[in-house]
């Protein structure tokens, strides 16, 4: 189990929000004071119990949720320097993700709101990587183009304030998150396939293959990754010698094939939005050539370019947490406790 943790103290009256994060692999704990802090956030990884079987294994992950999840909130009363009674309101992801993890963090954030009479927030997780690059931003939650691109979802979205969403487009196959990690096992580099590709990227060429941009003109803000994803494997027979002696150059080539996409859509989507301000979040978003493609085509276009930090972008609860205590401050009513977590759940329903 590995954990990581984000601390800051404060002693404003702002309402303390514990929320849990178990959509897919990961088990998070977070507390945050209003949307101003955040007091601690746990994070409980469980790459290593997945990388033999080469992608998460539902079971294993919902397992381990229900094992991790009790001491995780023990850990992070403790790092917060805080007693359960002291919580003023409990949230959980509802989705979308695998249900029988969703079952195991959201099940428990309704207990301990019942145990404590504290509101409940069901919080969907997408929301959660919307709204996460404005975490610790003293200007707040603003109207912006937001790109969220992860391991199982990529998307682009109008943020105007905090619930008024409009979806511009998104993927019709595979998210970005996934053509990469499908593409890291093709090559055979180990799970997950993305933090590999990115580093190999860094010394190879990106003009040595010519991959598709699949969808870069279509004229809508929809993506598709599958043909991309399909051109790598027919290439892999083709190559001369050693696929090794071919590895940073794929890597580079496809990375820049996906990054090429995502800036043009997201920077036509802001024009076309009249946003000046251009988001990015998810677990891609750790990408750093992806990282670079964006700044480098801001710095040209004129917009600003705000990214959610490191440990926020990859799957954790302070994003919940923030995001619950965000609806707080608006004055959104708490969910009720029989509503059901929904593994497909929409951002914009």
């Amino acid at each position: 189990m590995s954990t990581h943790s984000i601390n800051s103290t404060d002693d404003s009256p702002q309402p303390l929000v514990l929320a849990i994060e178990s959509s897919c692999d990961e088990t998070a704990v977070a507390i945050a004071r209003g949307t101003e802090h955040i007091l601690c956030s746990e994070v409980s990884s469980q790459i290593e119990l997945h990388k033999p079987h080469g992608g998460v294994v539902p079971e294993v992950a919902s397992r381990n949720h229900n094992l991790t999840l009790p001491p995780l909130i023990k850990v992070a009363l403790k790092s917060a320097g805080l007693e359960i009674g002291q919580i003023d309101a409990v949230a959980a992801t509802a989705g979308p993700g695998l249900a029988s993890s969703l079952l195991i963090g959201n099940t428990t954030g309704k207990a301990l709101a019942l145990a404590l009479q504290r509101p409940f927030y069901s919080i969907n997780h997408m929301e959660g990587h919307l709204l996460s690059p404005f975490i610790g931003d003293p200007e707040g939650i603003r109207p912006c183009v937001a790109l969220i691109v992860s391991g199982g979802h990529t998307m682009l979205v109008h943020l105007r304030s905090v619930g008024d969403y409009t979806l511009l487009g998104r993927t019709r196959d595979d998210a970005a998150g996934e053509a990469f990690d499908k593409v890291g096992k093709m090559l055979g580099l180990p799970y997950p396939g993305g933090p590999e590709i990115d580093h190999l990227a860094v010394s190879g060429n990106a003009k040595a293959f010519d991959f598709p941009r699949s969808m870069i003109g279509s004229g809508d803000f929809a993506f598709s990754f599958s043909g991309l994803k399909t051109s790598v494997r027919y290439l892999l027979p083709k190559l001369d010698g050693p696929l090794e002696n071919h590895l940073a150059d794929i890597c580079a080539s496809f990375q820049k094939a996906v990054t090429d996409v995502l800036v043009k859509k997201t920077l036509k989507a802001a024009a076309q939005c009249n946003e000046k301000l251009i988001t990015i979040s998810g677990g891609v978003s750790c990408n750093r050539g992806l990282r670079l493609a964006f700044q480098e085509a801001c710095e040209q276009s004129g917009h600003q370019l705000q990214l959610a930090e490191g440990e926020l972008c990859t799957d954790n609860a302070a994003m919940i947490a923030y995001t619950a205590a965000a609806k707080l401050a608006i004055g959104v009513p708490p969910s009720v406790l029989d509503e059901d977590i929904d593994p497909n759940l929409s951002l914009t329903s």
